[in-house]
């Protein structure tokens, strides 16, 4: 089935879009690339993919890749002092600094708590969870289970007494086939023996 030339002209449509989309999105990441360098912030894809609101994946394409490790590499050159972010509106100090790892460490210490809670309440559901059915279905389900067993036991021992007697019969049964061949070779030999 060969395609119509309308169906064609709209794929032309949405494969134009995809390409200026696709453009638009490298544009943006070459941008984030060029302003987290002059704000000396240290240059990572996820930063990258962040500061241009585009994926990460789109970020280690190549062609975004290159220029991203190029800034690395600029970053980097011996001799430069490590990349640290500047903001003209709010320089950093070792007070600022102190003030955000003892306000890190609070969070971490909440989230420590909150994560503890959290498996306590889940062991707690979870036992309830385990020791929920109560008793008397228990002791019912094992009962029934129990007799199925017999019942099952009693089929298999009814079986092998049938297959007790069918091998005792194919023993008899193979017994009378040998004895009526050697009665047979006999009449045939008397029937073939000279008068």
């Amino acid at each position: 089935m060969t395609p119509t030339r309308p169906t064609e002209a709209r794929a032309a449509i949405l494969r134009s879009a995809r390409e200026k989309v696709s453009r638009e999105k490298r544009d943006r990441a070459f941008a984030a690339i060029e302003a987290l360098e002059a704000q000396g912030v240290p240059i990572s894809f996820t930063a990258v993919a962040a500061a241009a609101g585009v994926s990460r994946s789109l970020v280690y394409a190549q062609g975004v890749r290159d220029r991203v490790e190029i800034a690395r590499a600029r970053q980097i050159e011996p001799g430069r002092p490590p990349a640290t972010p500047r903001s003209d509106k709010h320089p950093v100090t070792h007070e600022s600094l102190r003030t955000d790892l003892a306000v890190a460490r609070e969070q971490i210490r909440q989230l420590r708590a909150g994560e503890a809670a959290l498996r306590a309440r889940l062991r707690l559901q979870l036992g309830v969870e385990m020791e929920a059915p109560e008793q008397e279905k228990l002791v019912t389900r094992v009962a029934e289970l129990e007799a199925a067993n017999r019942q099952l036991v009693a089929e298999r021992d009814a079986k092998a007494l049938e297959t007790v007697g069918a091998t005792r019969r194919i023993v008899e049964l193979e017994d009378e086939l040998s004895a009526a061949r050697e009665s047979l070779r006999r009449v045939i030999r008397e029937q073939n023996r000279p008068r």
